[in-house]
């Protein structure tokens, strides 16, 4: 096993264990929110990685360690939201969310390792800030594709943008150092 997917896998520990202690406290409330929620959700935590990282004052002693966390774990429901479809009451326990959670990351991460591959980790040599306008963008994109009623001509799907955002999410925490 390769470096980066030691240091990807360390990553998703931290952010599965979070998913799976907050499963815990709210069981499976997310379950009822619409893809445009959690795009929005998303889109909150990337706006907000974004302030932190061009405003020299913070009101709030924090930093984007948290955020980047809050993007994969989203984005990784969203995923689920996909497959499953929305509903009108919680419907997942614990070791069920946790199962899904498992099978998202997994095909995420086989995304990654194909595209390292190809790209020879060129995201090593890239800025965390430029990694969170890449989320910003593919998070415009989603809504755009929503707005669309989910219809592409000639580009990917939510699903794969939902990966990419995973994706540098994870990147970013490994170039901070986060895990």
């Amino acid at each position: 096993m390769n470096i980066t997917s030691q240091e990807y896998d360390k990553v998703i520990a931290i952010c599965r264990s979070l998913f799976v202690n907050k499963m815990k406290d709210y069981g499976s409330a997310w379950r009822i929110l619409r893809l445009p929620s959690l795009t929005d959700q998303i889109f909150i935590k990337a706006q907000r990685i974004r302030s932190l990282q061009e405003n020299e004052v913070r009101k709030v002693d924090e930093d984007e360690t948290g955020e980047f966390i809050g993007i994969i774990n989203y984005s990784v429901m969203a995923l689920i939201q996909l497959e499953l479809g929305v509903v009108e009451q919680p419907d997942l326990n614990v070791e069920d969310a946790a199962q899904l959670f498992d099978a998202k990351v997994k095909l995420t991460k086989e995304l990654m390792e194909n595209k390292n591959h190809d790209y020879g980790e060129a995201w090593r040599e890239m800025r965390v800030s430029s990694l969170t306008d890449l989320i910003l963008q593919k998070l415009l994109r989603v809504k755009q594709i929503e707005d669309n009623k989910g219809k592409t001509l000639v580009s990917e799907g939510i699903d794969a943008n939902y990966q990419d955002m995973i994706n540098y999410a994870v990147f970013a925490l490994i170039l901070m150092k986060k895990f």
